[in-house]
């Protein structure tokens, strides 16, 4: 089961603002043996917003969405999320409630709208505020606030995909080729490739930088640590022979 994320809002799109959440994600997810598999931006636009839960919905992958979940108009995304699911918003009961004991009467006519969720969602504990986040399905919605959702994202990972969790995560490592250029070393990227199909090959050429002022290639091997070392090692042997200097990455 992949993982992936869709972090939403103008003020991201049109630089306001810069997103901490991808980062944060990586981070949660590494802590537990996990990845990222990818990430979407989506700017405050209803119809591309429920597009793309749309998507979510039906890509069977565990999916975080961050924002839009507020009682603005500029908060899209739980009635999006609801389209997207051919479902009526109603007033979640816990949530609800949550909202009445920390309002009371200020809870209406507006906050209450925080606690709409798509029929047969379930709540994420908001930990910071009480305002709960929902879950459908596997795929989840939590605040644009930082330090509400990052720990809102721990709760559903340690609560329901603890399953998932990795003991021994995939590793990556590599070496740079001094003053090599890919179009000389297609050939033996497809031969590694073949040779460890288990492995993933990264190549990233540069033409020069404060660190390698020369041109090189950054190349690396992602997997099983075991795997990993065995191809890195074969990796600088085959550079070697094919006249390279290599160079470690610092």
């Amino acid at each position: 089961m992949k993982i992936g994320a869709i972090i939403i809002g103008d003020e991201l799109l049109s630089g306001k603002r810069q997103d901490k959440h991808l980062q944060a994600l990586i981070r949660i997810l590494a802590a537990r043996g996990l990845s990222l598999a990818w990430a979407d931006y989506v700017g405050d636009d209803p119809a591309r917003i429920r597009a793309t839960l749309e998507r979510a919905f039906a890509g069977g992958d565990v999916v975080f969405s961050f924002g839009g979940i507020g009682a603005t108009p500029d908060d899209h995304t739980r009635a999006c999320a609801a389209q997207a699911l051919g479902l009526e918003l109603e007033v979640h009961p816990e949530a609800g409630a949550l909202i009445e004991a920390r309002f009371g009467a200020d809870a209406y006519p507006h906050r209450i709208n925080m606690a709409k969720f798509p029929q047969g969602s379930h709540i994420i504990p908001n930990p910071v505020n009480q305002i709960a986040g929902f879950s459908h399905g596997d795929v989840h919605f939590v605040p644009g606030f930082p330090a509400m959702a990052w720990p809102m994202i721990e709760w559903v990972l340690d609560e329901q995909y603890r399953h998932l969790f990795n003991d021994s995560p995939d590793v990556e490592a590599g070496v740079i080729a001094l003053n090599a250029r890919e179009g000389d070393l297609i050939t033996l990227m497809q031969d590694f490739s073949q040779r460890y199909p288990a492995l993933k090959l990264s190549s990233l050429p540069s033409f020069g930088n404060d660190t390698i002022p020369q041109m090189h290639i950054d190349f690396g091997f992602t997997g099983q640590r075991q795997l990993v070392d065995i191809a890195v090692t074969e990796w600088r042997k085959a550079l070697t022979a094919a006249g390279y200097t290599l160079q470690e990455r610092v």
